[in-house]
């Protein structure tokens, strides 16, 4: 057996060197040049694009850069990445701990009227599978194919969002749910929360008929100044939109969930 394997490799080695000697001016060292001429290049332009794409998402959380309908096509793949990767998940994490902190902080009054306003696309239910088949908000948005996700009424829960909502329900605020979805969207959005962990909410406000056509700060403003007028303090608002907390009657405190996929004004 020993002797068997000597022979093996022993050919092995004399095929390898008449391969040599039948291509003698093998330019091998070019290769190697090549490869270390192109490859600093190629490392610069990637890292490069990932600052461009990482300044462009700053601006967008920011809310510099307003408005805009896609992500730009040469950061597709930069924004899958980070809703994909730990980076998303760790942003939300972060949110809703500095609201947890500040909830907790809070000194509530004993007549029941104070609120924590919640959105609830991308704050309380993620709508990734949907995005996820729709390039992460490299698509300009169809009403029609998301109505059709949320008929469905599948959206999971955001994790860190469900314990900051528990978390908060668990100290006395009044929860109201403000979302631009439809009215005629109601049960399905119902039965999607409470499927998904959310109950025992107070209010649920969905866009009316006369609501249709309004900007989102618009008609969220309008909702919360109403809140305000029957005599409720909104010290808390969770939202992935600026334009969900933007306007009037704004709540002390306003915390803003990362949404690099798509821009509602």
């Amino acid at each position: 057996m020993g002797f068997f394997r000597i022979f093996l490799f022993m050919s092995l080695v004399s095929i390898s060197i008449c391969q040599e000697n039948l291509i003698p001016d093998l330019p091998r060292p070019l290769i190697i040049e090549l490869q270390e001429s192109i490859e600093p290049q190629l490392r610069e332009s990637v890292e490069e694009l990932k600052l461009q794409c990482g300044s462009w998402r700053l601006a967008v959380e920011t809310n510099n850069l307003s408005p805009w309908k896609t992500i730009p096509e040469e950061c597709a793949d930069y924004v899958k990445e980070y809703i994909m990767g730990r980076a998303y998940g760790m942003d939300l994490e972060r949110v809703s701990n500095e609201a947890g902190l500040y909830a907790r902080s809070a000194e509530l009054k004993e007549d029941g009227k104070d609120a924590w306003v919640f959105d609830v696309d991308e704050t309380l239910l993620s709508n990734l599978p949907y995005y996820a088949e729709h390039g992460y908000g490299l698509e300009v948005f169809d009403s029609v194919a998301f109505d059709k996700w949320v008929d469905k009424g599948s959206a999971p829960a955001i994790e860190s969002s469900l314990k900051l909502y528990e978390e908060v329900l668990s100290l006395g605020f009044k929860v109201f749910l403000l979302t631009g979805r439809s009215e005629k969207q109601r049960s399905v959005t119902v039965e999607n929360l409470i499927s998904a962990g959310f109950q025992n909410w107070d209010m649920l406000v969905l866009r009316a008929f006369e609501d249709h056509g309004k900007t989102a700060t618009l008609y969220k403003s309008e909702k919360r100044s109403k809140m305000v007028e029957e005599g409720f303090r909104i010290l808390g608002n969770s939202g992935d939109q600026w334009s969900d907390l933007l306007g009037s009657s704004m709540s002390i405190r306003s915390f803003k969930l990362p949404n690099p996929m798509y821009y509602i004004p």
